[in-house]
């Protein structure tokens, strides 16, 4: 992408699966008489990345999210983030759909509508939709994760987008956790999204501690820096980078 043009948050997840700090399950709140479980999260981040690329300009992110499940299944759930890519300041996201299990597998299939309040530069559309199905299978200590998104309009009016990424969480001793994800992100028209298709990876190591979990990670892509657009100041926002992180469900 061109330096002259906003680059989009390449957020979740919450559900933000493409994550990515591991957290374990949520405290819940059950409100019996609808058969609705609701659960909150609020973390702080050093930097907030999506699919690899810094959607914060490389800065610290503040972020919150809500989850509201009904007994069979079917929930809808909020996240919210500030960032700091073109004119965009907040990226707001609304998410929808059903989880269940089947031979011992956990499905999650719904969609995920992202928005940028007021961003609008150039008169290009920030927002845009995604189809998410995700998949997670529990082997012992180790749980194997695989998810895969398409957008029929990726953001900037950049065509079809297709997302797929495949991971592992695993329980180590002392309470710590080891995530692992290995992302790909296809693009149809790169020329008005500003990027070529592209690789990424994480890894992230967490520990619940006092009620809240602390996380360090690493993040990577196969982005070249001359092809990465520039952040404020020239900062590389595709580049390798450590994330440090605490976060707290309720």
């Amino acid at each position: 992408m061109s330096d002259g043009v906003p680059m989009r948050r390449l957020t979740v997840p919450a559900l933000c699966l493409g994550l990515v700090v591991a957290v374990p399950a949520s405290a819940q709140t059950t409100i019996e008489s609808l058969g609705l479980t609701v659960s909150g999260s609020a973390a702080l981040l050093t930097d907030y990345t999506f699919r690899g690329i810094s959607q914060t300009d490389t800065k610290p992110a503040l972020q919150a999210g809500i989850d509201i499940e009904h007994e069979t299944g079917l929930y809808v759930a909020g996240f919210g983030s500030n960032v700091d890519f073109g004119d965009a300041n907040l990226e707001l996201d609304a998410m929808f759909g059903y989880r269940f299990s089947l031979a011992g597998i956990k499905f999650d299939l719904g969609g995920i509508y992202y928005a940028y309040p007021g961003a609008n530069e150039g008169g290009l559309n920030y927002n845009f939709f995604e189809v998410a199905a995700k998949a997670a299978y529990e082997i012992g200590p180790a749980t194997l994760r695989a998810a895969f998104h398409w957008s029929p309009e990726f953001q900037f009016e950049s065509g079809n987008g297709y997302y797929v990424e495949g991971g592992v969480d695993l329980k180590l001793p002392f309470a710590f956790v080891l995530a692992g994800r290995l992302g790909y992100q296809w693009i149809d028209k790169n020329d008005r999204f500003g990027l070529r298709d592209f690789a990424n990876w994480s890894i992230v190591l967490s520990r619940e501690l006092f009620g809240f979990t602390f996380a360090i990670g690493y993040y990577d892509t196969n982005i070249r820096k001359s092809d990465c657009p520039k952040g404020i100041g020239g900062s590389n926002v595709c580049e390798a980078r450590a994330i440090a992180s605490v976060s707290k469900t309720f």
